[in-house]
């Protein structure tokens, strides 16, 4: 994620002070990946414009970065401190979700869910027509296949986005957006788009975004609650959490290999010999051993260790070779 992964509804992963340049530090960042896209300045020169709603951290992000790229903003949220601010940089006010939907052909979402979506554009119905919403906030794949459907019915294009950021740093290297929905849709307004992070298209499933995205916070989550629980040993057990802390970076290097090789092992049903099921079990135990003794709840180690277990258990019961990965797919019980 995020990736250091983070979007709307997952603000957890900030990123240390140093990180987060001053106005001036993300103009530059910002001109340097317009450059390395190909872009320069004299090809910013026709005007462009954008209307973007709700003005969260990720929202105001987003209007930062369009400001930055030279696009016309006007923005609009429910409280009005956060568009004055947005307006001191430059944004332009708008009062309603009507006159935000009038000002621009291409509207973003940057709202909580997908519930926010019908709350927010039902109040403007009638502006709807001829208008491209793309909305960037985080919800299930149906509910996104759901919107877009609702959109449409209502005279609009629509694409569906899922922002991959560290928190709200979309300048970031590791930031990306998923866009999925109609390819002509996409490809007609990518350049608008592009200034907010590198774009990967996936396909024309309205869902597939959301997919892809949520798939990757599944692993994002539990990584937080893990790292929480090894700091909260290191501490408990009277130690430095800023010692331990290179170490966790170095091991992070290993993940791209055990991504690689579980992900040949998945395609072919998962890593499900008895013997690594049991040493995995066996492993588990010893982390939630050394948590417990430094007094630190070991429930994330518990309910890991019980995926294990159920694969062992499966597997002894079936005579086959069950893995936790098929335990998830629902193909063993």
């Amino acid at each position: 994620m995020s990736n250091l992964w983070v979007s709307n509804h997952t603000r957890t992963f900030g990123l240390p002070d140093d990180t987060r340049a001053d106005h001036h530090g993300k103009r530059r960042r910002t001109n340097q990946y317009r450059e390395s896209k190909g872009h320069t300045m004299s090809e910013q020169t026709a005007p462009r414009s954008v209307s973007v709603l709700g003005l969260g951290p990720m929202g105001q992000a987003m209007v930062r970065a369009f400001l930055e790229a030279g696009v016309e903003v006007t923005v609009w949220n429910r409280s009005t401190a956060k568009v004055d601010a947005m307006v001191a940089l430059g944004a332009k006010r708008a009062d309603t979700v009507a006159e935000a939907l009038e000002a621009n052909e291409v509207s973003v979402l940057s709202l909580t869910h997908y519930d926010a979506m019908y709350d927010v554009l039902g109040q403007a119905i009638d502006h709807l027509p001829g208008k491209v919403i793309a909305n960037l906030s985080s919800d299930s794949p149906d509910k996104a296949r759901a919107g877009a459907k609702w959109v449409r019915e209502r005279g609009a294009e629509f694409l569906s986005g899922g922002v991959m950021s560290a928190g709200d740093n979309i300048v970031h290297p590791s930031s990306y957006i998923f866009y999925s929905g109609p390819k002509a849709v996409f490809d007609a307004h990518a350049e608008l788009l592009r200034p907010l992070s590198p774009q990967e298209y996936l396909g024309t499933d309205d869902g597939l975004a959301q997919i892809f995205y949520q798939a990757l916070l599944i692993t994002f989550h539990p990584w937080l609650l893990a790292f929480d629980q090894a700091s909260a040993m290191i501490a408990n057990s009277g130690h430095s959490i800023d010692q331990f802390v290179p170490f966790a970076v170095r091991s992070a290097g290993a993940y791209p290999f055990f991504i690689e090789q579980f992900a040949e092992a998945n395609k072919a049903g998962g890593f499900a010999e008895l013997s690594h099921l049991k040493m995995m079990d066996a492993g588990a135990q010893h982390i939630i051993d050394a948590s417990e003794e430094a007094g630190v709840d070991a429930s994330l180690s518990h309910l890991a260790q019980s995926f294990w277990r159920k694969a062992v258990t499966a597997s002894e019961a079936t005579g086959k070779q069950i893995s936790p990965y098929a335990l998830f797919r629902g193909e063993a019980s």
